[in-house]
């Protein structure tokens, strides 16, 4: 399937599955506050709970998150790659991405060829792994449809890289806090 067809599919609204470096991924429109509600109960998710935004390159992500000095370094040095930063949240952001209450923004640039072709056609995108909540992620395009069948219309065949989440870093307090180990030590 050839990523426009995802693109469009996220542009109506869809909910689309997309394979990632670390792990097979669900993704929609991040301002478009009704197919993240969407991705949300696809989940079982709560929706207190951040979902990351993946960018194509650093100055997508600029354009939602304050990178501060820190950030911008470790964006440097592992994006594309399996790092996902945790920022204070531009006001360019819908406020209803990341953490509404804290105002930051998980940030994370992929390294996998079909979804970097993806996000340069939409631009950022909300993304979580295809599993339901509290239960373990998928790694490919089939087992992602074991679980969601047709309630996701669009799935980019592929597998994922590395088979375990990002690592997760905040850099939003005096000193920064991994919140998830994963395959990067920052």
């Amino acid at each position: 399937m050839d990523v426009s067809v995802a693109a469009r599919a996220i542009k109506r609204g869809e909910v689309v599955g997309v394979p990632t470096d670390t792990v097979y991924g669900l993704a929609a429109d991040p301002y478009d506050e009704a197919a993240l509600d969407r991705l949300y109960d696809l989940k079982g998710r709560n929706e207190g709970k951040p979902i990351a935004i993946l960018v194509a390159d650093l100055d997508q992500g600029l354009s939602l998150g304050a990178m501060s000095d820190r950030a911008l370094e470790l964006a440097e040095r592992h994006w594309p790659g399996a790092v996902t930063l945790v920022v204070p949240r531009l006001d360019t952001a819908p406020p209803w991405l990341g953490d509404t209450r804290r105002r930051t923004i998980a940030l994370r640039c992929p390294n996998h060829p079909v979804a970097l072709g993806l996000l340069r056609l939409t631009g950022p995108l909300a993304v979580t792994s295809a599993n339901q909540s509290d239960t373990a992620p998928t790694n490919s395009a089939n087992e992602a449809e074991a679980v969601f069948g047709d309630r996701v219309l669009t799935y980019l065949p592929g597998e994922a890289g590395g088979g375990e989440p990002s690592t997760l870093v905040d850099l939003t307090e005096p000193s920064e806090m991994v919140l998830r180990r994963g395959p990067i030590d920052p």
